[in-house]
């Protein structure tokens, strides 16, 4: 065979070379690829979602929501007053400023039109875009969020968190690492527990319509309330105004962010009293049979200084029911005077006073109680810390104090957390009670919870007696510091009450401060009419029985009050945070579709609350 002289020797030999590498090439890529195992098939990182806080019941106060930020890209946006238009409206902004918005960077890849829209808004904003043809220049960055269902419900101790996700006050900081765990070095994701509080979020609500009401009526300039189980110390209300609503709480002044029964200390006053009168009994320094006399002022000289401490009469001879009963400055100081200040202190110490409660909650404060060894320590100390001055204290402190004069002298550990489940709704960790050392002797209690009762009932806290439920109580007005002066202001006071009820098993322990009160100051007169109310909302609501009531029969069976069914009327209601069972029966109405996505709580509504109700409309509900 002879090759046509066409060819060229050398470029055939080049292409004979380069077939054969080619080929050796694919050969050996199939091998590889053949006895290679393949490569495991992408997935989709699992989101870490943050735990929810529910109430004891298993109401939602604080659910896990998405946020998005809306951006687009102005290079690709050809129409901008059409642009404009379709998504102006949506995310409550003027046409005109989206428009110069994007006009300003037309030459940019990408700006952010809207932070921290909420998961109705995106998907309106999102369907508008694709509809008008701009789907392909918006872009959404999700963000994790939080919505807080009742508002302004025991802000304070539930807490919000910042835009990143992070708790920043209350339980949502405070627990952060529980709601939002660490993430295990190993990829494993560790999904937020579920903080099922201590409250009754209906008692809560209906003790905040009282103490807004009090506000008003005595235009205080805070309140505090504090409802405890005297025999578990779970915190059954907390209350501190004014307050903020968590969905807005940028918005929110400090003095409404502030959790004022755990931060802020205060001379109680007279309420002390009933802490020293128990101290002074059971350490045997005075006895239920001593006598002091009143004559309207205490006063001692001891060294060069000379001790006067003025009372509001001159209630004669007294014991130590009498002083309670009267709120005695000069019998208190008398007592004082038989017992030393190391005994005396060793029992408020033990009583929690001088430390921090301990409660799940930070930011406590641990008050002040000196020591003789302080350089303010002087010869009036002891008389003024036991008519509870030179002391000061927290709402908090006060009502753990209190456990030990409601439970027989044994102190109980307040609690704020009634039990945390997992993700999937499996108990890791269920409340007992946690008694601490005794500090009183049970006849020293008993004697205390009825002098307690004598106050109600014929005393200084007469306001506070519910006639048919036998409560004890003790109330106190001090005057508050001048920040100015340092002295003690004639126009500011705390007015304050403790409540323990029923006398004869205490179940209930109630205490409330009014701050800086216009007008009238005196507890007896401005606080322990809010104790009856507040109390009386107690006993109902938790069923304890009442000694005057009247016997009914019924068939055993105890209808509980519940949450109210949803209606549908005029407009979309807002669902957010409602549980699944509560929505089952929107299913059966015949005019209005609804579809429930998921289970657990809503999370986002689709179309959003205060939508008119039209016909045959369709509201989709995401649950998480």
């Amino acid at each position: 065979m002879q090759v046509n002289g066409y060819i060229k020797k050398t470029p055939l030999i080049f292409l004979i070379v380069c077939a054969v590498l080619f080929t050796s090439y694919v050969i050996v890529e199939y091998g590889v690829f053949a006895f290679t195992e393949p490569p495991a098939p992408l997935v989709e990182k699992e989101e870490i979602q943050r735990g929810s806080i529910l109430d004891r019941n298993g109401k939602a106060l604080a659910v896990p929501s998405a946020f998005y930020d809306f951006g687009a890209s102005p290079q690709s946006i050809k129409n901008k007053d059409l642009f404009a238009q379709t998504v102006a409206p949506i995310i409550h902004e003027s046409e005109k400023d989206i428009y110069n918005l994007i006009s300003k960077s037309e030459n940019a890849s990408f700006i952010y039109l809207k932070k921290q829209i909420d998961s109705n808004t995106y998907e309106a904003v999102r369907k508008a875009c694709q509809k008008a043809g701009f789907g392909a220049v918006v872009k959404f960055d999700k963000l994790q969020g939080r919505v807080y269902p009742e508002n302004e419900l025991a802000s304070q101790l539930i807490g919000f968190v910042g835009k990143d996700g992070q708790g920043l006050a209350g339980i949502e900081y405070s627990m952060k690492d529980v709601l939002f765990p660490p993430q295990g070095e190993n990829g494993e994701v560790i999904q937020g527990k579920n903080i099922y509080l201590t409250i009754d979020a209906n008692l809560q609500s209906n003790l905040e319509k009282i103490a807004h009401t009090a506000m008003d009526d005595t235009q205080a300039e805070s309140f505090m309330l504090i409802a405890a189980e005297a025999k578990t110390g779970e915190i059954l209300s907390y209350i501190s105004l004014p307050s903020a609503n968590l969905n807005d709480f940028s918005s929110a002044s400090r003095t409404e962010l502030k959790n004022k029964p755990a931060s802020d200390s205060y001379e109680p006053g007279s309420v002390f009293k009933i802490f020293s009168v128990a101290s002074f009994l059971d350490t045997n320094s005075i006895t239920t049979k001593d006598i002091f006399l009143c004559d309207g002022v205490y006063a001692k000289k001891t060294g060069r200084e000379t001790i006067k401490i003025t009372c509001l009469d001159h209630h004669g001879w007294e014991t130590a029911r009498e002083a309670l009963k009267y709120s005695c400055n000069d019998a208190l100081a008398q007592m004082s005077e038989k017992i030393d200040s190391e005994p005396f202190l060793a029992k408020l110490h033990a009583l929690g006073f001088g430390e921090k409660p301990g409660t799940e909650i930070s930011g406590e404060t641990q008050g002040v109680l000196r020591s003789p060894n302080d350089r303010l320590w002087s010869g009036r100390s002891k008389p003024t810390i036991a008519i509870g001055q030179e002391i000061t204290v927290s709402a908090l402190q006060m009502v753990q104090a209190a456990t030990a004069i409601a439970n027989g002298g044994v102190p109980v550990q307040l609690s704020f957390v009634s039990k945390i489940t997992d993700a999937q709704g499996r108990e890791e960790y269920v409340h007992a009670p946690v008694l601490r050392d005794r500090v009183f002797k049970k006849t020293t209690t008993d004697y205390i919870l009825d002098c307690m009762e004598t106050v109600a009932t014929s005393g200084t806290g007469h306001r506070a007696d519910l006639k048919d439920v036998s409560i004890g109580v003790k109330t106190g007005t001090a005057q508050m510091a001048d920040p100015n002066t340092g002295a003690y202001s004639k126009t500011d006071f705390v007015s304050n009450c403790m409540a323990i009820f029923p006398i004869e098993d205490p179940e209930i322990i109630l205490y409330i401060v009014i701050e800086k009160a216009k007008g009238e100051q005196y507890a007896g007169r401005i606080v322990a009419p809010v104790i009856a109310k507040a109390a009386d909302v107690i006993v109902d609501q938790l069923g304890m029985s009442r000694g005057k009531a009247s016997s009914l029969a019924h068939p055993g069976s105890v209808s509980i009050a519940g949450t109210q069914p949803i209606v549908l009327e005029e407009y979309v209601p807002n669902f957010i945070g409602m549980p699944k069972r509560q929505l089952l029966p929107l299913l059966d109405y015949k005019n209005i579709r609804i579809k429930i996505n998921g289970d657990g709580w809503v999370k986002n509504q689709e179309p959003p609350a205060g939508t008119p109700l039209t016909e045959n409309m369709e509201i989709e509900l995401y649950l998480e």
